[in-house]
């Protein structure tokens, strides 16, 4: 969910090093880009390398170390940064930002950056306290800096009360309501099916189509990115499907996809079928490869999977896809409602830049309540944004 996102992890001497390893970790998966930059007691706490083991990247540590490749190091990390996260943030490294000291490669970085700043403070209680830090932790404020508080708990020194540093799956959701502002599917459960499916013709052929998976994958991400759990039913796909989507399921024919999205109906809030099953399967699979000089196959129907949805759906939501060659309003709206569909997305597959297997799309979205929107030539992301935003509106 996180993939166009740079996030510079800063982490400063204290014992709570540890917890940034989580941290990391977290930011990774959820497939953001890395960085790491360390004081130099922190690096007594936590080797550098188990951090560019976690974000995959060199850990930045000192000032003059000698570099492949020429660039001033703080200044390229302030700069690509669209969030930078202090974790932990000790009482020294607060002091010092607050004076405006860049004495090291972590606050020369930090002076640097015109990204949004957040603070997680960790230290003794006296310490945290102190009138001095209390008035550096103001001063950053008014700067534009945001503190995540200290918890109160057993620390370190083995004193009891405030100063450990909140925990890393508490810095993570903060980090993700300020890169991804947009929240609204929060709460809800959101089928989403993409890709072709397989109709066995014998041991080694089958039928399906051109569809890649592309436009579903991107509106699975875009679904997590406003807050929502994802439940991806996937068929044959060249697109990448990223790892932090709740559940996937991947199935093979239009009988499987059926049952896979039938099954799980009662858990979702929307179900989005953006997927390309085979319509028609063929009635009987020969065991073994046909060698015949010709060859005549019967074929039956699948189950329609939009319809059957559509009839049980109750209050759920359901957007569908067409993919036609001419008149593609009348079809939608006919599609619409031979599905019970709340929303029908028609894709003209004859115009350049829509269709299967690119990263682009043109669509024209009806839906139920008479409203018709003709999107341009934009990227398959761009256009999984607005068929949620006219579901949410809807």
């Amino acid at each position: 969910m996180l993939e166009s996102k740079n996030v510079l992890v800063a982490v400063t001497g204290g014992i709570a090093c540890y917890k940034a390893c989580g941290l990391v970790s977290a930011l990774k998966k959820a497939g953001a880009c890395v960085n790491v930059v360390m004081t130099a007691h922190a690096c007594e706490f936590v080797a550098p390398l188990t951090f560019e083991t976690l974000s995959n990247n060199p850990v930045a540590c000192d000032m003059f170390a000698k570099k492949e490749h020429w660039e001033v190091e703080h200044v390229s990390l302030a700069k690509k940064a669209d969030l930078v996260i202090i974790a932990p943030a000790t009482a020294n490294a607060i002091d010092k930002l607050a004076a405006g000291i860049a004495d090291d490669m972590l606050t020369t970085t930090l002076l640097a950056t015109k990204a949004k700043v957040l603070v997680c403070p960790a230290m003794n209680t006296a310490m945290y306290e102190n009138e001095a830090v209390g008035k550096a932790i103001e001063t950053l404020k008014k700067r534009g800096y945001e503190f995540l508080e200290p918890g109160t708990g057993l620390l370190a020194c083995g004193d009891v009360g405030k100063g450990r540093m909140c925990e890393p799956e508490e810095i993570f959701a903060r980090a993700l309501d300020i890169l991804m502002p947009k929240r609204d599917y929060a709460g809800k459960t959101v089928l989403v099916t993409a890709g072709a499916t397989r109709e066995d013709i014998d041991g080694v052929r089958f039928i399906s189509n051109y569809s890649s998976g592309k436009m579903g994958i991107e509106i699975a991400k875009a679904v997590k990115n406003r807050g929502g759990r994802v439940i991806l039913v996937a068929g044959f796909v060249t697109a990448a499907v990223p790892k932090y989507l709740d559940e996937v399921v991947y199935v093979k024919s239009t009988r499987d996809m059926y049952d896979a999205v039938l099954s799980r109906l009662e858990s979702c809030d929307v179900v989005i079928k953006a997927a390309a099953p085979a319509d028609y399967r063929v009635e009987e699979v020969a065991d073994d490869k046909i060698k015949a000089a010709e060859v005549t196959l019967k074929l039956v129907k699948n189950p329609d999977i939009a319809k059957a949805v559509g009839e049980a759906k109750g209050d759920r939501k359901l957007a569908v896809f067409c993919a036609e060659k001419r008149d593609l309003t009348e079809r939608a709206v006919g599609k619409l409602r031979s599905k019970h569909a709340d929303m029908v997305v028609a894709n003209d597959v004859t115009k350049e830049g829509a269709g299967f297997d690119v990263d682009t799309n043109i669509a024209t979205i009806v839906t139920k309540n008479g409203k018709v929107k003709e999107c341009d030539l934009m990227t398959k992301a761009e256009l999984a944004d607005v068929i949620l935003d006219e579901l949410t509106a809807l």
